[in-house]
This record gives structure tokens, C-alpha cells and sequence, in this order.
């Protein structure tokens, strides 16, 4: 085993540079987990980890704090483009953020424009790799994440012949299949990359980014076990299922963590009372502080039930309020926050009318209400129809939230019926009203429900376990170099 793994970990976005959803909490925690690893874990070998981002037009980090490190040249037909590359230091780890035509010209993260996207993160992920040209220092392992980065997969398997990257292993990380960036045929022409032709891809999936970068990757990590047994799966697979049968050896689920110093609510400045698992008495003051901003009555022995994130089918939003409606004859309150689908807002805001002294309804983002959320209602909901990995349940349990949830992906992996939480097996309005059912029966004893909440508390969620898992497989991806 060498003394040094070098690991050149893509991504589109990481916090705390910029954030839209939870890649950004993966790549701003997982590699600085990597590189603070002890070496136990590494097999005595240095986890050398280096972050990649485009240079976003919103991304947050001082312009001042960024020094030039490389220019290079990437192929494009008809000429090529510059690509500037930018360095700064996270806690230690070096970060290159990537600037050029096709990255500055775009005005957002992601757009509604499917073709500028594609061109913008294949002009990314190539310039990732033509910079290597210019450094001294040179990656064992290339790590993307979902469809944004994977065609710098595509381009080394494709460019095995090339002395700088021959020798270089692969490993993609699957946050979310369905998300696969569409059809780029176009922009695989026009940046060099040979069309696929391979018979177990189906043919529709040869030149779109995701499955090229499956095909491409020595290893494929989707974001929690669960996921990577469902994927392969018709119900999951999104049409690659057969496909991805054929790489099982490959594939290898490893839950995400949780930035644990982010998410405490014992330090956490949203909450009106902080609290540990040892001070739980100390909660009910949040409960009471939401409800009042809520404008709902103040009353600790009403359950309060919240949600937080995405409002769309995906996310169950619908399963719940559908849910709720048939509840009425239990004494509940009702918290959903977030934006999304506008039919399922306009039937959420008709739960609210339905119950206005029950439920109240939050269309916006608002990251300080989340947390006032999570560390003051009693119940977490999740009824997601699938979700990989989920980051929500783990914030609710570790503020003391009980989550309730659909036995899918992180969400099965990581709540354990009757200790932590409660699950359902069936993605419906009557298999989430039975889940409801258990919950109010134990939150009815003050001395059950406390039991929950602590064991919740003290799960370990922090990221140290998953990159433990992150450094075994990339020893492994070493050893068959």
C-alpha cells in the first residue's frame, strides 16, 4: 500500500462555497472526513483529498482568498476553451474551483435549461482532468458525484492511453438515479468523446452522462445499502437495472453522514432552548416557541408533526396530506416547509384552510424555521416514495424529532422501528395513518417517548463511520491498479 492515496474529488456543488440540495453537504463534509481519518483506518496510508467545483457566479467564497493555479486548454470542436483554475485551502484541504465560457455564462447551480447544463459540466469535468497537465501533484483516484461529474469518468476510460491518466482509478458516487442529464449526444461530439457502443447499456442510455460514468467507474457507491439493493431493481433501476445486475461485484452502498458540529442542539443559535439526550426537559420550550410563531395553540400534549424539504411527489408530501385529512379525530398540529410542485402547494395550502388551527404551511425556504423545527416539533414526517439516502431524518433524530417514514433507502437504513423511529412498508396514505397510530400511542407516555428521543439522539450519524468506508474501497480500487 502506498504511503499517499491521492483523491481528486469532483463535484457540482459543496458547502460552504455553494448549496442547493444535499450534494453540497456531502462534498463539503466527506473529503475533509477523508483526510482527518487516522491512519487505522487508511491501512497507514495519507488520505490526500482535493475538492473540485465550477466557479459559480453564487458560490460564497472571497475572491480575495483565491490565488491562480493553472490555465489550460480544453478540447471543444471548433476551437478549444480556456479554463482558468483557482486554488484556495478549507481546514487544510485544498480546493480548485474551475472558471471558463461555459461555467461563467450560466447564470445558476442548475437551470431550466437541460442542454446549458450539460455543456457547462462537460466542459467542468474535462477541465478537471486537462489540469492535471499542469500540476505536480497527481490523483490515484478520480471521485465523482451523480451525472454532473461523470463524464470525467467517461473521458479516462476512454483516454487509457494517455501517459497522465492511464493509471488513474474511478469511483462514482449515486446520490440520485433518475437524474441521469439527459441526452449528450451533442455535447459528447463536440468536446471529443467517442459515442458508446456497448450492448448492455440500453441504447437510449449511451449518451447520457450517468450511465456513461456507471459504465465508466471501477466502483459505484449508491448513498446507503438499501439504495444499492434497490437500484437493481425495476421498481428503482430507472431502466439500468439489468445493466446494473451486471456490475453487482461493483457496487457498494455506503450510507452519508452528518456534519455533526452543523447540526447540534446544544449550540444550534435557531433554538430558543438548547438541549442534549441528558436535557431533554429543557426541549418543550422550543415546541412552545414554534407554536406561538405558528400561530397554532400552545399545548405540549398536542403532537406537533413536521416536515421540512422538497414539496413533490418524490418526497410523499401528498401521501401525507392525504394522510392527515382521514387523522382528524386525533388531536395532532401540522408544520410542512418548503417549495416545490405547485399543485401539491395549492393542496397543502387547502389542508391549512381545512385545519386552520391544526396545520400551517410554509412555502419558502428558511433555514433558521427548519431548525426551530426539528428541535421543537414532536414527530418527523417522511413519506418519501424512494430516497436514496435522506439527511432529514438524521438532523430530526439527532434534535430529539421522531421520525416517521417509508421503509425506502437511508430511510430504512437508518431509523429502527420501535427504538428510534417508526416505519411503514407501503407508500400510502393507509400504511402511513397505521405508522401514525404507533406514534401516538407511545408519545401518550411521556416516559416512552423519552426513550425514543434519547436513543435517536445518541445514534452516531457523524461522518467519520461512512469515510472509514469510503477509505477501505478506495484501498481496494488501489490494489487492483
Amino acid at each position: 500500500m502506498p504511503a499517499s492515496i491521492n483523491v481528486l474529488f469532483l463535484a457540482a456543488e459543496a458547502s460552504p462555497f455553494v448549496k442547493i440540495g444535499g450534494l453540497a453537504d456531502v462534498a463539503g463534509s466527506l473529503p475533509l472526513a477523508l483526510r482527518n481519518l487516522p491512519y487505522d483506518a487508511t491501512g497507514g496510508a495519507k488520505l490526500d483529498v482535493r475538492l473540485v467545483l465550477p466557479l459559480h457566479r453564487s458560490n460564497r467564497a472571497e475572491s480575495a482568498t483565491m490565488l491562480p493555479a493553472a490555465e489550460t486548454l480544453v478540447y471543444r470542436r471548433g476551437g478549444s476553451l480556456l479554463a482558468q483554475v483557482y486554488e484556495m485551502s478549507l481546514q487544510g484541504m485544498p480546493v480548485y474551483f474551475i472558471s471558463g465560457s461555459p461555467i461563467t455564462n450560466a447564470s445558476n447551480v442548475y437551470s431550466n435549461d437541460p442542454a446549458s447544463d450539460r455543456e457547462k459540466y462537460a466542459f467542468f469535468s474535462l477541465a478537471a482532468l486537462e489540469m492535471l497537465r499542469e500540476f505536480d501533484w497527481q490523483p490515484d483516484i478520480v471521485h465523482a458525484n451523480d451525472w454532473h461529474t461523470a463524464l470525467a469518468l467517461y473521458a479516462l476510460r476512454s483516454r487509457r492511453s494517455d501517459p497522465v491518466l492511464r493509471r488513474i482509478r474511478t469511483l462514482l458516487t449515486l446520490h440520485n438515479l433518475p437524474y441521469m442529464g439527459g441526452d449528450g449526444a451533442d455535447v459528447l461530439g463536440a468536446y471529443g468523446l467517442m459515442p458508446l457502443s456497448e450492448e448492455s447499456l440500453p441504447l437510449w442510455a449511451q449518451t447520457q452522462p450517468l450511465p456513461l460514468g456507471l459504465w465508466s467507474a471501477d466502483a459505484i457507491v449508491p448513498v446507503s445499502p438499501t439504495y444499492a439493493r434497490e437500484i437493481l431493481t425495476p421498481q428503482f433501476g430507472c431502466g439500468l437495472e439489468n445493466y446494473l445486475r451486471t456490475r453487482a461485484e461493483s457496487i457498494t452502498g455506503i450510507i452519508n453522514g452528518l456534519n455533526l458540529s452543523a447540526f447540534d442542539p446544544m449550540t444550534d443559535k435557531s433554538l430558543p432552548a438548547k438541549f442534549n439526550a441528558e436535557t431533554l426537559e429543557n426541549r418543550p420550550a422550543n415546541k412552545e416557541a414554534l407554536q406561538k410563531i405558528l400561530g397554532l395553540p400552545v399545548d405540549p400534549k398536542i403532537p406537533l408533526i413536521g416536515m421540512v424539504g422538497r414539496i413533490d411527489q418524490q418526497k410523499g408530501v401528498d401521501i401525507a396530506i392525504r394522510a392527515l385529512l382521514r387523522f382528524e379525530n386525533h388531536p395532532w398540529q401540522f408544520v410542512l416547509l418548503g417549495t416545490g410542485d405547485p399543485s401539491i402547494e395549492t393542496t397543502a395550502r387547502n389542508l391549512q384552510a381545512t385545519f386552520p388551527d391544526r396545520a400551517h404551511i410554509v412555502l419558502r425556504y428558511d433555514d433558521p424555521l427548519a431548525r426551530l423545527i426539528y428541535g421543537g416539533a414532536d414527530m418527523f414526517l417522511m413519506p418519501s416514495r424512494y430516497e436514496p439516502c435522506g439527511l432529514a431524518q438524521m438532523i430530526a433524530m439527532r434534535y430529539g424529532c421522531v421520525p416517521i417514514v417509508h421503509a425506502t433507502g437511508g430511510l430504512k437504513d437508518t431509523v429502527q422501528e420501535g427504538k428510534t423511529g417508526f416505519l411503514f412498508q407501503e407508500p400510502t396514505p393507509e400504511a402511513l395513518l397505521e405508522a401514525l397510530e404507533r406514534a401516538f400511542s407511545i408519545f401518550a407516555s411521556k416516559q416512552k417517548w423519552s426513550r425514543f428521543q434519547r436513543s435517536g439522539m445518541t445514534e452516531d450519524f457523524g461522518w467519520e463511520r461512512s469515510a472509514r468506508r469510503y477509505a477501505i474501497l478506495y484501498r481496494s480500487l488501489m490494489g487492483s491498479a
